[in-house]
């Protein structure tokens, strides 16, 4: 069973990527992310006001949310702050790069959080994970070389280190997750984070979208807030998933990074992006790399 959910996870992620290229094209990045996760924190808030109410939940019910401290507060609004600058940074490199190209990359997060990890908790890494880790990075580089064959610069471009910069944000947010949960449970942490989005983005769109709306405007679409709905599905089923005492991390973990190969394909077919041998090459082999990384851990 919770190989079918991690399957459905990694299915859902790469939905969230193709209604996120649907939702950003032509329209206004900021009120886009705004208004998506605003549909992600509507779904948790009945159950953070339900477990207030009714703490008898906790006794016979999953979806009850523990009262949290002031500490978990700061904690989980910190975590919030981190992914808002990576959904801002990557919204705006979706909308301006081919899905084909974001999404690959993005698919590389577990490889900066392994380096993360190496250089920050002097973690060791096996020899699986050091062939993964040098396999990911010969294909990144290779998969660089596919783009400037098409016309686009990895260094050059400055939706790249857009992408970049919202990958090693999500890589350091990974990192944390790992202290957020240990100490405070999932089902805390995804509610409270899903809710704070709404302060941390608000500022941005009051500030910096509202004043240019008639140069940057808005067209409401329907797969907007599918994309928050995609994204806390998924999530909850990946940890739904880890929740099976007969789960297996490393394979949960590599069928979700699977999930690059579903906007990929759908970038190719549907939205007729360039794809050439070098690219599916270059997917296949990061992807595996980072299979062996999860594999090794």
């Amino acid at each position: 069973m919770w190989v079918i959910l991690a399957f459905i996870s990694a299915l859902l992620l790469g939905a969230y990527d193709i209604l996120k290229k649907l939702s950003l094209r032509g329209n206004a990045v900021l009120p886009v992310l705004f208004l998506a996760s605003f549909t992600g924190a509507l779904v948790f808030l009945p159950l953070i006001i339900l477990s207030h109410f009714y703490p008898e939940m906790a006794g016979n019910t999953f979806w009850y949310i523990p009262p949290a401290d002031v500490r978990a507060h700061v904690f989980i609004f910190l975590k919030s702050c981190l992914v808002g600058a990576s959904w801002i940074l990557s919204y705006y490199a979706m909308k301006n790069l081919s899905i084909s190209i974001v999404s690959p990359v993005r698919a590389t997060g577990p490889l900066w959080t392994l380096i993360g990890a190496l250089l920050i908790f002097g973690e060791r890494l096996g020899g699986m994970q050091w062939f993964g880790l040098i396999l990911s990075v010969v294909f990144f580089w290779y998969f660089s070389f596919a783009a400037r064959k098409e016309g686009l610069s990895f260094l050059r471009n400055r939706w790249m280190f857009c992408i970049y910069a919202g990958t090693l944000l999500s890589a350091m947010s990974g990192l944390y997750d790992k202290f957020l949960i240990r100490e405070f449970g999932s089902l805390m942490v995804q509610s409270w984070f899903s809710l704070y989005m709404i302060p941390v983005l608000f500022p941005f769109l009051v500030l910096h979208w509202y004043p240019k709306r008639k140069k940057e405007p808005f067209r409401w679409r329907p797969s907007i807030p599918l994309i928050g709905l995609c994204l806390v599905v998924a999530d909850f089923l990946y940890f739904y998933a880890l929740s099976d005492p007969q789960a297996l991390i490393s394979i949960v973990s590599a069928v979700r990074r699977s999930s690059a190969i579903v906007p990929f394909v759908v970038g190719v077919l549907f939205f007729r992006e360039k794809c050439s041998f070098h690219k599916v090459i270059a997917l296949l082999g990061m992807l595996l790399g980072i299979c062996l990384i999860v594999a090794g851990s």
